[in-house]
């Protein structure tokens, strides 16, 4: 079945039908984590929309390279004015460790949330500094082309020359004379020709720990390069899709279009894709503004704005319930809202594997997966898909219940529409992988000590049965016996 694809691309302000450039090769590149502290909640938000992005191409049939960095490097405090120190050093200062233990524990520490998560791994995860050569290089490239300049050993890009040439805030709307009369005052303030010029290459004080030598002295890259290099040395020079957060829009991804242009001539992306932010009380929730929710907080509830731990599932399917592009305003009440529609959602699933077929139907299948994907393919709106599942889910109680009939052809196609959406596409790990959260094993291990006391039972050792079912149930799993054998649910 063909897919007509639809995207909003932040570049045209409009959705547009997807098409790659080298079908069926789709080039992703997405901005991934500065590693240097736990990820939370606003980290969460990207991984999980890129990765159903990514399942969704590869459900089309496209063979996907995705690419998502890890940036280890020249991210300062201060991003606007390319100031301060940069937040992997001083988190090395605060802990006295090396800088790049740092990285490895926040990448550990980053890799293990996105499993528990169930976000598929990256085709390729480059680190800004394991492409400090090639950084180089391409800053030259941008001062051989001349849009950029050394003074003092640091190489900042030169914006009013650019913004003559092709002009400057396509992807975020901003005009250069507007910031312009707003940076007034900040002239002469430091060493760049033009406040708002952005360094390509810093020189590292006495102080700072991370320096590379280069042609302009020991210094480090600047905080856009990084990506503009490793999207396109993975990717090529002009590529498909480019994601990231609504708040990279502008100084980052601007700053990496500026860039990019000004070596190949032409635009390097395609497609331009961003979402919206996770709120707590209406703020955005960063690190910096000291109002973040670590996902180890969820996962344990271990955190004052929580009265419970909540499963890692429950985070997905909290996130899935909004579009993407909207914003996602954190709470305990809406993490309970999405524990329980994951759990009915669950339920449903399990059903499933229980109704029996009939020689006719008085459901229609074919339409509600037509529903489903005409709303994947509006911009992947994951609440109207979750609506369509849950449509899936009556139409399955109703056949359990006897209100409707369904053929074998069309059992068929239920089950692999519920599960092609649910587990394939929207990423939502069934109950028996999810329990307890360790590594799927607790679920397997549920269903074998049910399989020793339904042995038991067949052997009418009914004290023994009875056991087994009170030790589950102390431990929170509720079973009932059915004609068909049993069922279970956590508590």
């Amino acid at each position: 079945m063909t897919q007509d694809f639809y995207l909003y691309n932040t570049l045209t302000r409009t959705k547009e039908k997807f098409e790659p450039i080298n079908p069926p090769n789709v080039g992703l590149y997405v901005c991934g984590p500065t590693v240097y502290g736990d990820p939370h909640l606003g980290h969460a938000r990207p991984a999980v929309t890129f990765d159903l992005l990514f399942r969704y191409l590869k459900h089309l049939g496209y063979k996907v390279r995705y690419v998502r960095n890890i940036t280890d490097v020249g991210h300062l405090e201060d991003e606007l004015a390319d100031e301060g120190e940069d937040k992997i050093q001083k988190r090395a200062r605060i802990e006295k460790l090396e800088p790049m233990e740092v990285v490895q524990h926040y990448t550990n520490r980053y890799h293990h949330f996105m499993d528990l998560l169930n976000v598929l791994p990256p085709s390729i995860e480059p680190h800004a500094s394991g492409h400090i050569i090639e950084q180089q290089q391409m800053v030259k490239d941008i001062i051989d082309k001349g849009f950029a300049y050394e003074i003092n050993g640091s190489v900042y890009f030169d914006l009013q020359k650019y913004n003559s040439r092709y002009g400057y805030g396509t992807l975020s709307g901003r005009v250069m004379d507007e910031m312009i009369s707003n940076t007034r005052e900040l002239e002469g303030g430091d060493e760049k020709r033009f406040p708002l010029d952005f360094a390509l290459w810093k020189k590292a004080d006495a102080t700072h720990i991370m320096r590379w030598p280069s042609a302009w002295g020991e210094g480090y890259p600047g905080w856009h390069v990084e990506c503009s290099v490793m999207g396109m040395k993975y990717l090529g020079s002009c590529y498909d899709i480019h994601g990231g957060g609504m708040d990279l829009i502008f100084p980052h991804h601007e700053c990496e279009i500026a860039q990019s242009t000004a070596v190949t001539g032409k635009p390097h992306v395609r497609f331009w894709i961003h979402n919206n932010m996770v709120t707590i009380n209406g703020q955005k929730m960063s690190k910096s503004k000291n109002n973040f929710i670590t996902l180890e907080d969820i996962f344990t509830g271990q955190n004052e704005l929580l009265e419970k731990a909540f499963s890692p599932m429950t985070v997905r399917f909290y996130m899935l319930q909004a579009h993407y592009a909207g914003t996602l305003d954190f709470s305990n009440d809406a993490l309970k809202a999405a524990e329980q529609g994951l759990a009915r959602l669950r339920k449903g699933m399990q059903n499933l594997e229980k109704i029996k077929s009939s020689e006719d139907s008085t459901v229609n299948v074919k339409v509600l997966e037509k529903k489903a994907y005409d709303a994947m393919n509006d911009d992947m709106n994951s609440p109207v898909i979750l609506a369509h599942l849950f449509e899936g889910t009556r139409m399955i109680n109703a056949i359990q219940d006897g209100h409707e009939r369904i053929s074998r052809k069309d059992l068929r196609q239920l089950r692999n529409f519920m599960h092609a959406f649910s587990y394939d596409i929207l990423g939502l790990k069934p109950e028996q992988e999810q329990v307890s959260g360790d590594e799927g094993r607790s679920g397997e291990l549920i269903g074998l000590i049910l399989q020793l006391r339904q042995e038991a039972k067949e052997r009418k050792d009914f004290a023994t049965a009875d056991r087994i079912r009170s030790g589950l149930a102390a431990l929170g799993v509720k079973v009932k016996d059915t004609k068909d054998g049993y069922e279970w649910e956590i508590g």
